[in-house]
């Protein structure tokens, strides 16, 4: 028996505020928004979703698990993202060709390259 995916949740200092930004990332909608937790998913009956809660500390090492996008043109997307708060940033990634990049509380993420 085997378990299905529910969602993957993400600690965060202001959940509301991180939930949209990724919202607009991945073109998904808040399905549910509470003060202390905020869900994003596709669409309402779609999973998985993105639950992000409200935790009192920062971020204090590099994400253990991150998110990888795929997008039709890496450089726009690039452009797109850190135009909307995200930054570039440096894990030790060395000469790659993917992008990685950090969302508005640092949590790094990393934007492929089209599929050849």
């Amino acid at each position: 028996m085997a378990s299905a995916w529910e969602n993957l949740t993400v600690d965060a200092r202001d959940p509301a505020r991180l939930a949209r930004w990724w919202a607009e990332v991945l073109g998904y909608q808040v399905v549910a928004d509470q003060p202390d937790e905020v869900e994003i998913r596709q669409s309402a009956d779609r999973l998985p979703g993105l639950v992000f809660v409200s935790v009192p500390d920062d971020r204090q090492v590099k994400n253990r698990l991150h998110i990888d996008l795929r997008p039709a043109d890496q450089e726009a997307e690039v452009e797109r993202l850190v135009d909307m708060g995200a930054r570039h940033v440096d894990v030790g990634q060395g000469d790659v060709d993917w992008t990685v990049l950090a969302d508005p509380e640092g949590n790094e993420f990393c934007v492929l390259r089209q599929r050849g």
